[in-house]
């Protein structure tokens, strides 16, 4: 039985002889959504063209070509020309499609030594370096207008809280900080990671490495990354970097969830502490005098399914064999959805905070002489009547 074109035209299709079936074939693709790897697909096959040859697999003229041709490839996804077609399975089969068009036969030269899954592997990591680099500036930024409000709002007072109870007086600029400084752990987290991400598995292979002593140094070095990966089955499999964003990214989204409960109560005609300006806020389709904080809702909302997903990847890993396996195509989605995510709650969350106007007078009246009653035992030890204070 002869093979189908779309059979042969696979990356893995070289000794398949049965078409596969069309609900199988949607089933297997991810061209929908790893699409957004385009850049790092290519700038990694670039790269990589120029390390084969160096030890001979390509001629000058075919390196350049497929260098070439990889930029023309480039130039199609950035202006948005770059036609999918029927069997682009996936980024890497559609980008070797198309250079082939451009190019001709050298194009299925690029391929050799290399396997989808080290090449996936770096496309993620590269991608995902880049990502992190912009949650950094999103995440510092929300920092910043924490700490210049809690600079210029010292003086006001207002309740503190534990059990959702009023406990003890406190500044607003303390309640502030809270989350500064939680937040800032996020981004110490956030450059931790940025260090375990910018590892090279390229060169890999499949599992057992590169055959023709391709220089992974020379790669590291073209593609910007710190080192290489010390084991190749653990390069081709590891996702530890895409669990702990997810991770990294579920804490962080706690912390901005927790702050947004905080600021739903404040706002509230019960508190009355702040003021969510209207650019943050939406009304009701029923009652004309609501002001919701949907803006805050949507905060506490969405860090559920970030953690959703967290959790669901976990789950993925956990029952795993060594090396790679199809269930690894499940890291991206949740890579992409998570980075969306949260691009929006951390810039939705700048503009709320920054934007809203608190009321000292309502944050004061709160305040009640009751609270000071630890103060008062702290006032009876320090002039040594300790045995009342115990009692209390």
């Amino acid at each position: 039985m002869a093979s189908s074109s779309s059979e042969t035209s696979k990356l893995w299709g070289g000794r398949f002889t049965g078409a596969t079936d069309p609900i199988m074939e949607q089933f297997n693709a991810s061209i929908s959504y790893d699409r957004r790897l385009w850049k790092a697909d290519i700038l990694g096959s670039q790269a990589y063209v120029k390390a084969i040859h160096l030890v001979g697999l390509v001629s000058t003229e075919e390196k350049d070509a497929i260098h070439s041709g990889l930029g023309q490839v480039a130039a199609e996804w950035e202006s948005g020309e770059f036609v999918i077609k029927k069997g682009d399975e996936d980024i890497h089969t559609a980008n070797e499609r198309r250079l082939k068009e451009l190019i001709g036969a050298a194009a299925g030269k690029l391929h050799t030594g290399r396997s989808r899954n080290d090449q996936v592997a770096t496309d993620t990591r590269m991608w995902l370096r880049e990502e992190l680099k912009t949650l950094h500036t999103f995440l510092r930024a929300l920092i910043e207008v924490l700490v210049l409000r809690a600079e210029h709002e010292v003086d006001i007072l207002m309740p503190g809280y534990t059990h959702l109870q009023r406990a003890q007086p406190i500044r607003w600029s303390h309640w502030l900080m809270s989350y500064a400084w939680a937040l800032q752990r996020d981004l110490e987290r956030l450059d931790e990671l940025s260090t375990r991400v910018n590892v090279l598995p390229l060169g890999s292979g499949a599992l057992a490495g590169n055959p023709f002593n391709v220089d992974r140094e020379f790669l590291a070095q073209e593609l910007g990354f710190a080192k290489v990966s010390d084991n190749s089955l653990d390069g081709t499999s590891s996702r530890d970097y895409i669990a702990e964003f997810l991770f990294w990214a579920s804490m962080n989204a706690v912390h901005l969830s927790k702050l947004a409960e905080d600021l739903i109560l404040y706002c509230s005609k019960e508190f009355g502490y702040v003021t969510l300006s209207d650019a943050y806020s939406t009304g009701s389709s029923l009652m004309p005098q609501k002001k919701n904080a949907d803006s805050l809702e949507l905060i506490r909302g969405k860090a559920g399914r970030v953690f959703g997903q967290c959790a669901g990847f976990m789950m993925v890993l956990k029952g795993l064999p060594s090396t790679y396996n199809k269930d690894l195509q499940e890291d991206k989605e949740a890579m992409f959805e998570v980075y969306d995510t949260m691009t929006g709650i951390l810039q939705v969350a700048t503009g709320t905070i920054s934007t809203l106007t608190v009321h000292p007078e309502a944050c004061v009246a709160a305040l009640s002489s009751d609270m000071l009653a630890t103060d008062l035992a702290y006032y009876l030890v320090r002039k040594g009547v300790s045995r009342l204070y115990s009692t209390l």
